[in-house]
């Protein structure tokens, strides 16, 4: 909802047509009973909500009625699109844009493709589906598709330069395909963040975001444990598919280094912040995040903490160039409980310096603002192509 209140504030009709809210827990949030249809009216944006199957299970057939359920339930709401000057998809997953996609085959509206995952690449490197004949044949179904969709969008966003260049590779034109960052989810905007240092003798390490198969966390749990000599303590502060499974592993290993808390609600991350000395940022050892750039990188950047990374590509690449902390390979124990022995034999010092440091990348690569303008000016370029196609 973010870029759609910010685009209202700045003057433009904004429609959003979205699910019944259930991430990250796969569960439909309290309050709501999915229906046909349920209006609701956010400030001065429209929200039309559509039914879809919920499932964030690892069932590959569970996961394909998901993704599809929504996109065909989107597709009925062709009247509440209707008018519009250009569609925006937030493209995670890729079938949310769907319903554009044929509108803009069948009544010539624009869309804006802005992706998130890369596909088939996330689809085919889950735990979903398994390596073999099965995801060859996903692969070559989705692909032709996925070239049709970059190349009848006006634009197409990517969120990482890796992520771009691949786009252009797979038949997303060049001159339309663009390079976003992703910003953090606070409503600071410009506003400088402030590092923050805590002085302890406990490394306190957080990992704040969606518990689940991909953030690999389960190696982060091993390697803090045999780290437990150093004072190191890790904080999981979130909730998703994987929260019983890791519980499960703590308790089988007999850990006491690792606390889990349940989700925070955004105006309270600065306290989460606040008793932290760095925050991990985790991805399991797959091609398709090293052309991503995860958005809690920017919160941890908007904060001021240094960072523990095993994200390979883009992330590693920045981290480094920009000395922002602390690098591993990513599903290596012994690889992320070396990096951990250097957090905690780091000082308050060290660690301050990193956090001015990621304070200044923050402001210098990823300020909602800037994105937020870049946004609306391909939206705007957008409906000004259908206006001239008239």
């Amino acid at each position: 909802m973010d870029i759609a209140e910010s685009l209202a504030e700045r003057g433009h009709v904004v429609k959003v047509l979205t699910g019944f809210p259930n991430y990250p827990s796969g569960v439909l949030q309290q309050g709501y009973r999915q229906r046909w249809r349920r209006r609701d009216q956010l400030g001065p944006v429209q929200v039309l909500r559509v039914p879809m199957f919920i499932d964030h299970s690892q069932s590959a057939l569970k996961r394909v009625v998901n993704y599809t359920s929504f996109a065909l339930s989107a597709l009925t709401a062709r009247r509440f699109a209707k008018g519009s000057d250009v569609v925006y998809v937030y493209a995670t997953p890729m079938t949310a844009g769907v319903p554009a996609w044929i509108w803009r085959l069948l009544f010539g509206v624009p869309y804006v493709l802005h992706v998130q995952d890369l596909w088939p690449d996330s689809v085919l490197g889950s735990t979903m589906v398994g390596e073999g004949r099965g995801a060859s044949l996903i692969g070559r179904a989705l692909t032709p598709w996925l070239r049709s969709m970059y190349r009848q969008a006006a634009a197409v966003i990517g969120i990482a330069p890796t992520m771009v260049s691949t786009l252009v590779d797979r038949g997303s034109p060049a001159a339309s395909t663009m390079l976003i960052y992703n910003w953090a989810g606070d409503a600071s905007g410009s506003e400088a963040p402030r590092v923050r240092v805590r002085r302890g003798a406990a490394v306190r390490v957080v990992y704040a975001g969606n518990v689940g198969a991909m953030q690999d966390l389960g190696t982060a749990i091993r390697a803090v444990h045999a780290a437990k000599d150093t004072g190191v303590h890790l904080e999981i502060v979130g909730d998703g598919v994987a929260h019983e499974e890791l519980q499960t592993l703590v308790s089988d290993l007999g850990v006491e280094n690792v606390s889990f808390h349940g989700p925070v609600p955004r105006e309270r991350m600065p306290e989460v912040y606040a008793r932290s000395d760095v925050a991990l940022v985790p991805l399991k050892d797959l091609p398709v995040f090293r052309g991503t750039i995860p958005s809690k990188l920017q919160a941890v950047l908007a904060a001021g903490l240094p960072v523990l990374t095993t994200v390979q590509g883009d992330v590693r690449a920045f981290v480094e160039a920009h000395g922002l902390g602390f690098t591993a390979d990513p599903e290596d124990v012994e690889a992320l409980e070396s990096s951990l022995r250097a957090v905690a034999a780091s000082s308050a010092e060290e660690r301050c310096r990193m956090g001015a440091n990621a304070a200044r990348a923050y402001r210098d690569n990823f300020t909602r603002e800037s994105g937020i303008d870049r946004i609306e000016s391909v939206l705007v370029e957008a409906a000004r192509g259908k206006s001239r196609r008239r």
